[in-house]
């Protein structure tokens, strides 16, 4: 399915998941956010209302080992009860290019608010895991590139599920189709991640879904 035809068949179930008018600052609570970012990591948040009072930091990191963006919990936090769990998206303070890097908030606004959106499903995703079992997804996801791809495309589900579509959709235009990022990043992307067509698929099953309720 083209991506074009995404857009002509999708009008509604890729608009935002709350009313334009509402205050974003209301996604702020227990969330620790770096002000040059700030607005598209609120309406990022803003796509999922049960994470509204989850503690969640934002931290940009010098260096991510091969990858962008990466939602964890904070390990220590593991050890009290579920009410008192912290996560932190760690984002890579540059993109890196294949012969420049470029500050990370100077992507465009619809790819950070996609990429931040893909890094919440994680969190989705652990919410519903108790404190063991986020240790054996840490372990499993470490040592099986399987389980890996099984986790990223959990992650994309959720975000999809929750009205990113078109933005999980330009995110991944986005690292697919630049000529600038390096050839194994891209590969990466395209081996573990839903494609670009296989979001589309899922979109318009939801839509369908939406439709005969």
């Amino acid at each position: 399915m083209s991506f074009l035809l995404f857009f002509m068949l999708m009008p509604q179930i890729i608009s935002d998941s709350v009313n334009l008018t509402e205050d974003l600052s209301t996604f702020k609570t227990n969330k620790k956010i770096p002000a040059v970012i700030e607005q598209n990591v609120l309406k990022a948040l803003s796509f999922y209302p049960e994470l509204k009072e989850t503690a969640i930091n934002f931290v940009f990191k010098k260096n991510i080992k091969k990858s962008v963006m990466q939602a964890q919990p904070v390990f220590t936090t593991l050890i009290k009860g579920r009410e008192d769990r912290v996560y932190q998206i760690n984002i890579s303070s540059l993109f890196k290019l294949t012969h420049a890097a470029i500050p990370i908030h100077q992507i465009p606004d619809s790819i950070m608010i996609g990429w931040i959106g893909h890094e919440l499903g994680h969190i989705m995703d652990f919410e519903n895991r108790s404190n063991i079992g986020i240790v054996t997804f840490g372990f499993r996801y470490v040592f099986s590139e399987e389980y890996v791809r099984k986790a990223e495309r959990v992650a994309d589900t959720y975000a999809v599920n929750h009205g990113l579509g078109k933005y999980i959709v330009e995110t991944k235009r986005f690292i697919l189709d630049h000529t600038e990022l390096p050839q194994a990043y891209k590969d990466k992307i395209a081996r573990l991640y839903l494609s670009p067509d296989d979001i589309v698929e899922q979109v318009l099953k939801l839509e369908e879904k939406l439709e005969k309720k």
